[in-house]
């Protein structure tokens, strides 16, 4: 038998479903807590509920977990092709290559930054979960380019502080498919959790704001190579943004690219880098800007672009 939590209905959760409201209180996806449900592993108020019963405030919710995991960490493992970019005191940045995820995550079994610089020796700050110690700011596993990782405590909470107040620089390079319209523009929509597929996000009533800034720098037939610049920093905000104004990034088949296009192209990811990064140093107060070219699999989705 696994761990059992009891907890009280709060009044903004009455007449939810149990299933969402039990995701909103532990945190976890909706199939999650509708796995819990359907397992019997759920009741209220001492009766055994379905994903639809609705929460009555005051009730009592009672949910069996399964053990708990063991605590994420950071293993020291070798990144094949991770390149570092610049290195001091305070951080070092770091051009990640794709299927390399931020840090260690209960989803992810694969190399990570962290335990890439771990195991080159690299001494990074200890503020953080003990996971993701110095880490500031995230790149998706299937996204590449330019990250800053935080070495000194001191470094960590100026540059954390940078990146919540928007005064960073990140700019990106996408490969979208079509041609947006206008070539230069501002795509502002909230951003929260797809309702009907896990681990994906949408544009939603409801959701965080989320500012995206771009502009074409090239047109092809079948593809336009736009500049972005974040105001925000949601998850697959770029992804998403495109993919709401039906122009995805190109091999992004999570968010409806067309896989013939992307199997054209050679690509087995999204179309998209992380090419500049900028930033007041911590420690000196100067403007710092690093920047990274792409990586063989994206230079080649482009000459290939060029040719037809």
């Amino acid at each position: 038998m696994g761990e059992i939590r009891s907890f009280a209905i709060p009044e903004g959760l009455a007449g939810e479903r149990v299933d969402v409201g039990l995701g909103r209180m532990l945190g976890l996806s909706r199939s999650a807590s509708a796995e819990l449900v359907a397992g019997g592993k759920v009741a209220l108020d001492g009766i055994v509920v379905s994903k639809s019963t609705r929460l009555l405030p005051g009730s009592l919710l009672d949910v069996e977990l399964a053990e708990p995991a063991r605590p994420l960490e950071i293993v020291p493992e070798p990144v094949e092709g991770m390149e570092i970019v610049y290195d001091d005191d305070a951080f070092v940045v770091v051009n990640k290559p794709v299927g390399v995820a931020a840090h260690a995550a209960a989803s992810w079994h694969g190399p990570t930054v962290i335990g890439g610089l771990a195991a080159a020796g690299y001494q990074i700050a200890t503020s953080g979960a003990s996971e993701r110690q110095g880490i500031v700011h995230r790149l998706d596993v299937g996204t590449s380019g330019l990250m800053v990782v935080a070495k000194s405590e001191h470094a960590y909470s100026v540059l954390k502080r940078a990146f919540k107040q928007r005064t960073v620089t990140k700019i990106y390079h996408a490969l979208v498919q079509g041609h947006p319209d206008p070539f230069v523009g501002t795509i502002d929509a909230p951003i929260g959790r797809h309702p009907r597929r896990d681990g994906l996000w949408a544009v939603v009533s409801g959701g965080k704001p989320a500012v995206t800034h771009y502009e074409v720098i090239e047109a092809f037939a079948a593809a336009s190579l736009a500049e972005i610049k974040l105001e925000t920093g949601r998850t697959h905000q770029i992804r998403v943004h495109f993919s709401a104004l039906k122009h995805p990034c190109a091999g992004d088949l999570s968010y409806g690219a067309d896989p013939t296009l992307a199997k054209q192209l050679g690509l087995s990811r999204q179309w998209l880098h992380a090419v500049r990064l900028g930033f007041t140093h911590p420690d000196s107060g100067k403007w710092v800007e690093f920047t990274s070219e792409y990586p063989p699999d994206l230079a080649e989705a482009l000459a290939r672009l060029s040719h037809e």
